[in-house]
């Protein structure tokens, strides 16, 4: 019954839904991918193999909302690592506004089949806002998960929270209150997905719910999107299950 509880809220005010989420689409402002490069090599100069980490989501793993991707979510998370690491941490973004995590696997082919130890998925907003039914999103959620196992060979996968979406500024009522029911209905199942797959055949999955940001400063100017403050909190929930056993 939780699973649908956005879908059942949804229905009886759909037309109205259908409105607001184009008064948004049009009013909301449109903010650029971060600048930046999307994969490098930090601390390359001290020994040892590199810890490989692959980013793989939509906007806010491209880091909309930030001016560069030192202040977005894979170069706040690349700096905390580093900080933490004796080796070298080699890394790569693979992200782009818009993406559901179905068509994430369109994203993960479309690189270079190197190997990756640790795996960070930041999807499932724009499965929310699609109003995609749980058990249809936890169907991609399996594909994506092994994807990134048999192109990447990744051995853990972190998948992080899906955000607070009944408080994004941006969404007008009752479009966000049906958009946060059905995000955490979303996260909820996420949760339990992952804890029925520690390991194994495939990679272990980890759910990493996403921290409160309450701080409206932490919010982008559009309303929707992570600032700069918000992703440095986002990466600092991240840092130790990325090191795990690899710190």
């Amino acid at each position: 019954m939780k699973a649908h509880v956005g879908l059942a809220a949804a229905l009886p005010i759909a037309p109205l839904l259908l409105w607001q989420g184009r008064r948004v689409r049009r009013d909301t402002p449109k903010l650029p991918e971060a600048d930046g490069p999307r994969e490098g090599v930090v601390g390359a100069d001290r020994p040892g193999r590199p810890l490989r980490l692959l980013i793989v989501g939509d906007s806010s793993a491209a880091g909309v909302g930030a001016g560069a991707q030192d202040e977005a979510l894979a170069g706040r998370l690349c700096g905390r690592l580093s900080a933490r690491l004796a080796r070298p941490l080699a890394w790569r973004l693979v992200a782009r506004t818009g993406t559901t995590t179905r068509e994430a696997l369109a994203l993960i082919d479309a690189g270079a089949a190197d190997r990756f130890d640790v795996a960070v998925v930041a999807l499932g907003v724009n499965d929310v806002t699609a109003l995609r039914p749980v058990p249809r999103w936890l169907g991609d959620v399996a594909r994506v998960h092994a994807r990134l196992h048999e192109r990447h060979r990744v051995r853990r996968v972190l998948w992080s929270g899906l955000p607070p979406m009944h408080r994004f500024p941006a969404l007008p009522q009752p479009l966000r209150g049906v958009m946060g029911l059905h995000a955490r209905a979303l996260d909820a199942a996420l949760g339990r997905w992952c804890a029925a797959r520690p390991g194994g055949a495939l990679p272990r999955a980890t759910h990493v719910p996403l921290p409160a940001m309450s701080d409206p400063s932490l919010i982008a100017s559009d309303g929707f999107h992570p600032g700069p403050g918000a992703y440095l909190v986002w990466a600092d929930a991240l840092v130790p299950h990325v090191l795990g056993r690899h710190g």
